[in-house]
């Protein structure tokens, strides 16, 4: 059983540590937050295990976040705010292919961001202003703000579930061809010729197994010219 790594400050943090307890602050507490989350997950995250971290005890952090549901929604949101906005008025499609590209880019280097997103009533400035944003890309369009709220819900659906399968996926890309062989077998004498034909040629080489972020994303765009139920 793999041991998990200790978040308690190494000695060779001692100095950070007591820099940290002179100047803490809301933003070096959410950066610092942010931090543990993405090095030992979200179960690791505690008010106590921040405070460690920082150098501090842990009712010291209650001068700046009431609890831990607000740091968790701090946290998710100055993640939010590093995602790039549509333009309105721009070219809608490229500026919502641009959008999740952005959101796809920054989330994975969050792992646990993700699943709050989609659980979570998040209401910062930086959530809320990635929505009324994007609702003025389409609806500068021409879509309804009904329509525009369809989409966005489209394309996000696309984004996150690409996302959690990238993070969570049991095999590693470049462990796909020799997983698919060991199907193999089952498949060969199994009632699903088309699945063991694809798999033959996961196996072959002839198909990586990848699939592509871009392809699912222009499905919906390209499905998207302004049909007239979807316009204002």
């Amino acid at each position: 059983m793999e041991k998990k790594k200790s978040t308690k400050p190494s000695k060779g943090r001692k100095k950070t540590v007591e820099k940290r307890r002179k100047t803490l602050s809301k933003e070096l507490v959410l950066k610092v937050a942010i931090q543990l989350a993405d090095e030992f997950g979200l179960e690791e995250l505690s008010m106590r295990n921040l405070a460690l971290q920082l150098g501090v005890e842990a009712m010291s952090l209650y001068n700046h976040l009431k609890n831990k549901d607000e740091l968790l929604a701090e946290m998710v949101d100055l993640v939010v705010s590093k995602i790039t906005l549509p333009k309105i008025g721009g070219d809608w499609k490229k500026e919502m292919k641009k959008r999740a590209r952005s959101a796809r880019d920054i989330l994975i280097l969050h792992p646990w961001v993700t699943l709050l997103i989609v659980s979570r009533v998040n209401t910062g400035k930086a959530m809320l202003s990635y929505f009324d944003t994007t609702l003025g890309c389409l609806h500068s369009a021409g879509f309804s703000l009904q329509a525009a709220d369809h989409i966005i819900n489209t394309i996000d659906s696309h984004t996150y579930g690409f996302i959690l399968q990238e993070l969570n996926f049991p095999f590693q890309p470049d462990e796909y061809a020799e997983k698919a062989e060991g199907f193999m077998p089952i498949l060969e004498s199994s009632p699903y010729p088309f699945l063991s034909n694809l798999t033959k040629e996961v196996v072959s080489g002839k198909y990586n197994g990848l699939h592509k972020f871009d392809f699912g994303l222009d499905l919906i765009l390209d499905g998207l010219d302004k049909p007239p139920h979807l316009t204002k």
